[in-house]
C-alpha cells in the first residue's frame, strides 16, 4: 500500500520506501562506487552506490550500499545477484549503521550453530539477518506460505499486495462460513521470496487496524534448499 502511495505522488523518498530500496552488500576492498554500479545496474535503476570506508585510514572496509529507483529493483538484486555479495536490505538510515554493519560483518564471517531467533539455515549468510530481531522457535522454510485475517480477504486485493514481491505463483483465498475471518495460501516460484514476503508481511496492516499473521507452510520440498 506504501509503495502505491509513494508511486502515486511521484517520489520514492519516503521513509518506508527507502527500507525497500536500499540494499547492503559484502565486496571486495578492491572495488570502487564505479566498480559497485557495474555489478549492480543490471538488476535496475540505481540512485546512488557507495562504499563504507575506515573513518582514519579511508581504507575500504569491504562492505556497500546500493540504492535503486525502485522496491522491486531491489528485491530483484537480492535474489539474483551473486551469493558473495551476500546482498540483503540495508536497515533506514536513522537507524543505528554501525550496529547494523557489524552485526552484518560478524554474521557474515562466523560460522555458529543456529540460534532460536535464527533461521534454520543460516549456513547461507545472506539470509540471516532478515529475522535477527525477532525471537521465535526455529521455523521449516518453504515456497509456501499461510495468511490468517480477523477479516475475511478479497481475493484481488490479496493477491496484488503479496505479488509486490517477485516470484508470486498463486494465492488462494479461502472462506470459512462459520466465521468472517480471512484465511490465504500463498505460494511463491523460490523460498527466497517467500521468506522476503514473510519478513516485510508478518504484521503488516491490511486493512489499517488488522494485523496479518503469515507462517510458513510445509510444500514437500526440502528446506535445507
Amino acid at each position: 500500500v506504501f509503495i502505491a502511495q509513494s508511486r502515486a505522488s511521484g517520489s520514492h523518498r519516503d521513509v518506508e520506501d527507502e527500507e525497500l530500496t536500499r540494499i547492503f552488500v559484502m565486496i571486495p576492498k578492491s572495488y570502487t562506487e564505479e566498480d559497485l554500479r557495474e555489478k549492480f545496474k543490471m538488476y535496475g535503476d540505481i540512485e546512488y552506490c557507495s562504499i563504507i570506508k575506515n573513518k582514519t585510514t579511508g581504507e575500504s572496509k569491504g562492505l556497500g550500499y546500493v540504492r535503486y529507483l525502485k522496491p522491486s529493483q531491489a528485491a530483484r538484486a537480492i535474489e539474483e545477484c551473486d551469493r558473495s555479495y551476500r546482498a540483503i536490505l540495508a536497515e533506514p538510515k536513522n537507524k543505528s549503521s554501525e550496529s547494523f554493519e557489524h552485526d552484518y560483518y560478524n554474521n557474515n564471517n562466523t560460522r555458529q550453530e543456529p540460534r532460536g531467533n535464527t533461521l534454520p539455515f543460516c549456513g547461507q549468510p545472506e539470509f540471516c539477518s532478515f529475522e535477527k530481531n525477532e525471537s521465535r522457535i526455529q521455523e521449516s522454510v518453504s515456497k509456501r506460505l499461510s495468511v490468517v485475517s480477523r477479516l475475511p480477504f478479497i481475493q484481488e486485493q490479496l493477491f496484488a499486495l503479496f505479488d509486490l514481491v517477485p516470484g508470486l505463483e498463486y494465492c488462494d483465498v479461502q472462506r470459512d462460513p462459520h466465521t468472517n475471518s480471512g484465511y490465504a495460501v500463498i505460494q511463491y516460484s523460490t523460498a527466497a521470496s517467500a521468506i522476503y514476503a514473510k519478513y516485510k508481511l508478518h504484521g503488516f496492516e491490511y486493512p489499517p487496524g488488522n494485523r496479518l499473521t503469515v507462517i510458513f507452510l510445509e510444500d514437500g520440498s526440502d528446506s535445507s534448499e
